[in-house]
């Protein structure tokens, strides 16, 4: 039975791709699962394992000929008439053993959040032949909003990874295989290693080229993926032999030119999906909206002193720190439920007003910044909202934020002043109509009853969308905010 090897399915937005490594030849033998070829895109490199055991008859596009989705590139005819060889490779049991009386699980991709189309393979903790343990982490998967951890369902040895870190995956796709039960076999690395050098580290023109320079691939350091060998790293190993034989000749002449000390170097990175995500939101909300910052300013004092007096009995009482988050929760949440429209939103030709007060506070992780949803602030107390906020920004920090935390939001707070901002114009969280920029507490001179004083102040931005709040609303609600934190007393009076 003849089977056609085609190019994967591209992901969207790809045209084409590039035939990158083939790891076989015409007349090889191969099993079923076993990488043939990997095919590069502008974005991920995508491996085709062969769809059944047989020989390879015929391949009909060479590295690096440019291809397209489901285009045939090679030939597998069923190997019926060849007789299984008698002596396995050492390479082959030392694979097998790990398998021989385990039960094979699939790793799966979880279910995806709804909106979510599909996900990126973020990092691999783990490699194959790796033993593992019950619920340890095997695998990190990336949305646009949260990353995934996919645990090990139970003791046993990693066994085949078929997408690796960077590639994008659907929900509930198979990604690698788990040998419940299976114990590693004693390692003969060394040997196998050896055997398959030729084959396994180093494309086709890649062994040609170390056997016409009198090359094994052993002697040479490969740089990519699982240590194989690229043509740069043969030139590389060649250069550097022949760069200790140049060197004297190159020390003698006196007139030497100048040579800028250091190294100038770059590095190109794909973004991540929360990257792109963030900018094409942020860009989205630039392009969309009527947007307009408006400013102010605020005199800190009254709650400095406040947290001053009262923040060791707060935190004894309620084991939670007295921040100045609590405050300005407190304050916006009075604020929304004076201006009705600062807390709406526009769906197509309809304002949606919101009866609830649902708090977006802007936290800075590793992966980027996300705007967590504080539930219900005018439900909570100073204490409920310090240790809210709190738990959303260590969740933040450890990427363990959910779907539910970060989804809806009518109100979006965000406090750059932690990284010293002084002033700056916040962008619009849509579907959201307003966002509230806090900033860095600096000691200025203001006038206070006529008499020049230093206070601790504080510029506060609030940026809102022009098509559905006016200045007059806008300018009554930064006013109203800086009133009730000027006066704190108005916020436990509700004044």
């Amino acid at each position: 039975m003849t089977t056609e090897i085609k190019v994967p399915v591209l992901p969207e937005s790809v045209a084409d791709a590039t035939v990158a490594t083939w790891h076989v030849q015409v007349g090889d033998k191969v099993e079923r699962d076993q990488v043939l070829v990997d095919i590069e895109t502008d974005k991920v490199v995508l491996e085709v394992p062969a769809p059944a055991a047989g020989v390879i008859t015929a391949i009909s596009e060479e590295e690096g000929a440019t291809v397209l989705g489901e285009q045939v590139i090679a030939i597998l005819d069923d190997a019926d008439t060849a007789t299984p060889s008698a002596e396995p490779s050492k390479a082959s049991q030392t694979e097998s053993a790990p398998t021989a009386a385990a039960k094979v699980i699939d790793i799966v991709v979880p279910v995806l959040p709804e909106s979510v189309a599909d996900a990126t393979i973020s990092t691999w903790h783990v490699a194959e032949g790796e033993t593992v343990t019950r619920d340890q982490n095997l695998v990190d998967i990336e949305t646009d909003k949260v990353v995934l951890e996919v645990v090990a369902q139970d003791d046993g040895v990693i066994g085949k990874i078929t997408h690796a870190e960077g590639e994008t995956v659907l929900g509930e796709q198979v990604i690698g295989q788990l040998n419940a039960g299976a114990v590693s076999a004693p390692s003969n690395e060394s040997a196998a290693s050896d055997e398959q050098s030729g084959d396994d580290v180093a494309s086709p023109s890649v062994r040609r080229m170390l056997t016409e320079n009198g090359l094994s691939a052993s002697q040479v350091k490969g740089t990519g993926k699982g240590g194989r060998i690229s043509k740069e790293d043969v030139e590389a190993h060649l250069a550097a032999a022949k760069a200790p034989a140049a060197a004297p000749k190159a020390a003698a002449p006196a007139t030497a030119p100048v040579v800028a000390s250091g190294e100038r170097s770059q590095k190109r990175v794909p973004m991540t999906r929360l990257r792109k995500t963030i900018a094409n939101r942020l860009l989205e909300a630039k392009n969309s909206t009527a947007m307009l910052t408006t400013f102010n300013e605020v005199d800190m004092k009254p709650i400095m002193d406040l947290r001053k007096q009262y923040k060791d009995l707060f935190e004894k009482t309620h084991d939670t720190r007295l921040g100045f988050m609590s405050f300005y929760v407190k304050a916006v949440t009075e604020a929304l439920k004076r201006f009705p429209s600062v807390n709406a939103s526009i769906d197509g030709d309809d304002i949606v007003y919101h009866n609830f007060f649902d708090i977006s506070i802007a936290v800075s992780t590793p992966r980027g910044l996300v705007t967590p949803v504080l539930r219900d602030a005018d439900t909570l107390s100073m204490a409920g909202i310090e240790k809210g906020i709190k738990d959303l920004a260590i969740k933040g920090r450890d990427g363990k934020l959910t779907m539910d935390d970060m989804q809806g939001g009518n109100f979006t707070i965000t406090n750059g002043g932690v990284f010293g901002s002084l002033i700056s114009t916040p962008i619009i969280n849509l579907p959201q109509t307003a966002i509230l920029g806090m900033h860095k507490i600096q000691d200025r001179p203001v006038a206070i009853d006529g008499k020049v004083e230093i206070r601790p102040m504080m510029y506060l931005a609030l940026s809102y969308d022009h098509r559905l709040i006016d200045g007059k609303e806008s300018v009554g609600f930064l006013v109203t905010i800086k009133e009730l934190l000027e006066d704190p007393a108005r916020l436990l009076l509700d004044i």
